[in-house]
């Protein structure tokens, strides 16, 4: 399994509630943000998925938080292809504050489609965009 660097993301002031505490929302933007800059560095960014005819909608998320964020926090996040079945691809998310404290884990499920919203199996369809998920699968 290659290690990939994780995403950081810094709080915004709009992204806090009258509380002055981030949103729960926005951790499911921050988990797509960390998704996109994630298959960028393993070499599949979205330009290049959609170029070769594959898109990924979510189906379905799990979030569970742990913890509170601020303004102006960096929160770190690591992403991990839990599975990759040819048909659905399932990563796991974990974030944590700058002190190291695990502040949201989180998971998401997504299917294969070809341009036209038909279901693909990227095993077949995709053979390079399966290895390198495949490759990166995690032990957890």
């Amino acid at each position: 399994m290659n290690t990939v660097e994780p995403y950081v993301h810094k709080v915004q002031y709009y992204e806090t509630d009258k509380m002055s505490i981030t949103h729960h929302s926005n951790y499911v933007r921050w988990m797509e943000e960390a998704r996109v800059d994630y298959l960028s560095k393993i070499g599949w960014d979205f330009d290049k998925l959609e170029a070769t005819g594959v898109a990924s909608p979510v189906v379905s998320i799990e979030v569970h938080y742990k913890g509170t964020t601020t303004f102006p926090d960096e929160v770190t996040i690591r992403v991990k292809i839990l599975a990759c079945k040819g048909v659905r691809l399932t990563l796991g998310y974990e974030m944590e504050n700058a002190a190291g404290k695990v502040v949201c884990q989180a998971r998401s499920e997504h299917c294969f489609l070809n341009l036209e919203g038909r279901p693909i199996r990227l095993e077949k369809d995709c053979p390079e965009f399966f290895a390198a998920l495949s490759e990166r699968i995690s032990e957890a």
